[in-house]
């Protein structure tokens, strides 16, 4: 027996509900911060004395290096603690960075460029777990049938972060006022999200003896 088509405004309702508009303004905001550093990297360094080419890329991987390590890190504790343990902890901590980075021509000249790279680093880990929480607490609170509706939502509305960079450090009459301007919304995200309740899914799993955040049991070679 098939069970009943929901009517198009229960559709849009669901579609466009809470989890679904947060996750988008947190990919949004996700975005806007991941791409900051590549729009303001030659006036940055510059400003600050350091080299764009050689100095440049060091930061850059430092930032990638944090990426990849954030992602690993936060989807072990995405299973273990639950999503929203994640976007509360992931938002904090590239939020502060940010924030830090705009500061960065007060801080001490010596060991500028590792300071300046240790908090990209920081910054790329926390950015790491918002994409990922958001598609997936997305995904646990929609009928399987509108999933990949709302998450194009998210990702679709979240690439105009790019965009509202550009904009930003065109208008914000500096490049450390973007970056402060980019921790900034963070934090009021921070906020949004206390509207969010975590995914049934997890709910029903949450207390349940199953194995949560095993990261072997994505390898190709399982250690036994």
């Amino acid at each position: 027996m098939q069970k009943e088509e929901l009517p198009l405004s229960s559709k849009m309702r669901l579609i466009f509900s809470i989890p679904v508009i947060i996750a988008a303004l947190g990919y949004f905001v996700d975005i806007y911060d991941l791409l900051l550093f590549g729009i303001v990297r030659i006036p940055s360094l510059k400003a600050l004395g350091l080299n764009p080419d050689i100095d440049g890329t060091f930061i850059l991987n430092a930032q990638m290096v944090g990426l990849l390590l954030g992602g690993i890190f936060w989807g072990i504790f995405g299973d273990k603690k639950g999503r929203l343990s994640v976007l509360f902890g992931s938002i904090l901590v590239y939020s502060v960075a940010n924030i830090a980075c705009g500061f960065l021509p007060y801080f001490p000249k010596e060991h500028l460029v590792y300071q300046y790279a240790g908090l990209r680093f920081i910054a790329g880990i926390g950015l790491a777990g918002e994409l990922g929480a958001g598609i997936t607490l997305v995904s646990e609170s929609l009928p399987k049938n509108l999933r990949a509706i709302g998450t194009s939502v998210v990702a679709g509305f979240g690439l105009m972060g790019a965009v509202v960079a550009q904009l930003t450090v065109e208008l914000a009459g500096g490049w450390n006022i973007s970056y402060i301007i980019g921790g900034i919304l963070g934090i009021l995200l921070l906020f949004l999200r206390i509207s969010v309740s975590e995914s049934g899914i997890y709910k029903n799993i949450e207390n349940q003896v199953v194995s949560k955040g095993n990261f072997l049991s994505f390898s190709l070679i399982r250690i036994v």
